[in-house]
Parts: C-alpha cells; sequence; structure tokens
C-alpha cells in the first residue's frame, strides 16, 4: 500500500468543549481538546499510517507547548512549526448540544497563527511531499497568511505536488463576503481536487444545482469536484463524469464538528492509495460517519484497522 508525505498549513487552536448542554455563559466545567480543521486532517490522514508535516506559528504559551505535544502525540511532524513570543495561540469554547450544529466562541484576533506570511515558508522544501492540502480558512486570517497561502499554492503547482482544498467557509474571518468569494475562488482553481459543501457551493459559484457548481470549477482547470451533502452523502464530477455516493448510516449524531474534514481525509487517504475515484468518496462517507458519532472535533477519526473493519462490514451487508 502506498504511503504519501503530506504537507498542511493551518492553525490550531485550544478548544474547550463544555461538560454539560447549555448556553456557553451557564457552563461551569470545559475539557480541554485541539481545534482546526487542518489538524482534524491531519490527525486522520496520520492515523491511516500517512506521513504528515504541520506548518503553523504558535503563542509561546501554555497552550501552544500543549499544542505541540498533542500533535506530536498523534504523529504529526512538528519540525516547521515555529512560536511567536508577543502573540497568543487561538483558543475555542464550544457548546454540548444533543443535536443540530453547537454554538462555538472563538478567541483568536491576532493570533500567533494569524501572524504567519511568506518567511514561514523560507524553511520549506516542498520536494520533500507528495500532497498539499489547504483550506480557506488560512486566507481569511490576515493578509500576511493570505499572501504565504498563495505563494505555497502556487509553488506545489509548480512543482507538480498533488493539491487538495476544501473551500471552509468561515464568514466572520472575512471584511466582505464579495472578498471572500473572490479569494476562496482564486485559490480553488490551482487545486486538483475540491471540496466544497453544498451551500458554500452556492455562494462561491452563484449556481444552484451540483452538476453546475462542478461545471463552474472545471471551466477553470479543477479536475475532480467533490459537493458534501451531509447526511445524504456526495455528489462527485470529474474528466466528464458525475455520480452521486448515499451517505454512510449513523447510529447517532454525537457532534458534526469536523465531519467534512474527516470526509477529505476518507477521500484523500484513499486516492493516495491509487483506489478508485468511486471507493474513495465512499471511504470519505464512512470516516465522515465516524467522525459524527464522537464527541470533540476529531476523537472519532479511524485508525486503520477500525476504518478496514467497517468498509469490511458495510460491504457484506450490503
Amino acid at each position: 500500500m502506498k504511503m504519501s508525505r503530506i504537507l498542511t498549513v493551518g492553525e490550531p487552536m485550544a478548544l474547550f468543549v463544555a461538560e454539560k448542554e447549555g448556553p456557553l455563559e451557564d457552563v461551569e466545567y470545559f475539557s480541554r481538546h485541539v481545534a482546526g480543521a487542518e489538524v482534524n486532517f491531519s490527525i486522520g490522514m496520520a492515523r491511516l499510517d500517512h506521513s504528515v508535516t504541520y506548518i503553523t506559528k504558535l503563542g509561546k504559551d501554555p497552550f501552544g507547548t500543549y499544542i505541540e505535544k498533542f500533535l506530536k502525540h498523534n504523529g504529526i511532524n512538528t519540525s516547521l512549526i515555529q512560536y511567536e513570543q508577543q502573540y497568543s495561540t487561538g483558543m475555542q469554547w464550544k457548546q454540548k448540544v444533543k443535536s443540530g450544529d453547537p454554538d462555538v466562541f472563538s478567541a483568536r484576533k491576532n493570533s500567533a497563527a494569524s501572524h504567519m506570511d511568506t518567511d514561514t515558508l523560507k524553511n520549506l522544501d516542498l520536494a520533500s511531499f507528495d500532497h498539499l492540502h489547504l483550506t480557506g480558512i488560512p486566507p481569511a486570517l490576515s493578509l500576511g497568511c493570505r499572501e504565504m497561502v498563495f505563494e505555497l499554492i502556487k509553488s506545489a503547482k509548480a512543482k507538480g505536488v498533488q493539491i487538495s482544498y476544501d473551500t471552509n467557509l468561515r464568514y466572520g474571518l472575512w471584511d466582505s463576503q464579495d472578498e471572500m468569494i473572490k479569494i476562496i475562488n482564486e485559490l480553488a482553481f490551482q487545486a486538483d481536487i475540491i471540496f466544497p459543501g453544498i451551500e458554500e457551493g452556492r455562494i462561491l459559484t452563484g449556481k444552484e444545482n451540483e452538476q453546475d457548481i462542478a461545471n463552474f470549477y472545471h471551466q477553470e482547470g479543477v479536475q475532480t469536484v467533490v459537493i458534501k451533502l451531509g447526511p445524504k452523502g456526495a455528489f462527485t464530477s470529474s474528466q466528464g463524469k458525475s455520480f452521486y455516493t448515499d451517505g454512510f448510516p449513523v447510529k447517532e449524531v454525537v457532534d458534526t464538528v469536523g465531519a467534512g474534514d474527516a470526509f477529505a481525509v476518507g477521500v484523500v487517504s484513499a486516492l493516495l492509495e491509487e483506489q478508485p475515484l468511486d471507493e474513495a468518496i465512499k471511504r470519505g462517507t464512512v470516516t465522515g460517519a465516524l467522525a459524527v458519532m464522537s464527541s470533540g472535533d476529531n476523537e472519532g477519526l479511524p485508525y486503520r484497522g477500525e476504518l478496514d473493519k467497517v468498509m469490511k462490514d458495510s460491504l457484506a451487508q450490503s
């Protein structure tokens, strides 16, 4: 089985999850975790035995140290992580809910990660990597972060490094929706495979149905468009063919945060292991389903043995 060398960049944050249901202002006790779309993706890929390197900046504070230890514990290469003396690590607080999406409060303005820029890449050797995974979050953090991401994706494309891109819209981080659409799409156009949610796709393209959204990106050179449809599964369009994939059955939804990241883990890992596209999407629906059946943003991401068992059991039942 082919294992790949993966690079990603983002903002990991200390996450505090409410131990009881109710408004965050009424909660007294929280459990500590680590949040971040790229963190979730990195952990998922590392658990499937791929090599992952994470680029970020952390505050020189207890939470920054905790995050680096957490990443190392999960098998992620932290050699390109830098520390900022003047700025703090970002933090989040998340509500506990029985259904629907939880309220999340973030304290990330002027964080250490938001001070990443093109200099952050000075020790990077892209020849050491096979795949680059990006999301729409870092370019929203600051102008410096945006310039860094544009340089990174341009360099990766020039060197033939495969690129996946999860649009991951964070409306509150952008100055305007028009700016968000422009920047997110400029980056998406340079990727090999993109993962917009259906509502994200509608906002980014002005199109309504899945195929029209996919065609918008195909016309700009994107080879594969995978549109996330939540519990319904996914729509995929690639090389003139398109198909729907049903969602994997979920016994009980515990926490929906991180489901899209987990889906990307399943798809990208399978493709890097040279699995057919339709099988890769099926794996994505499984990893996404496993994620929502666990609390926390990344606790439900499966290890190789667990994933293989679930995939085998699902085949036996079909």
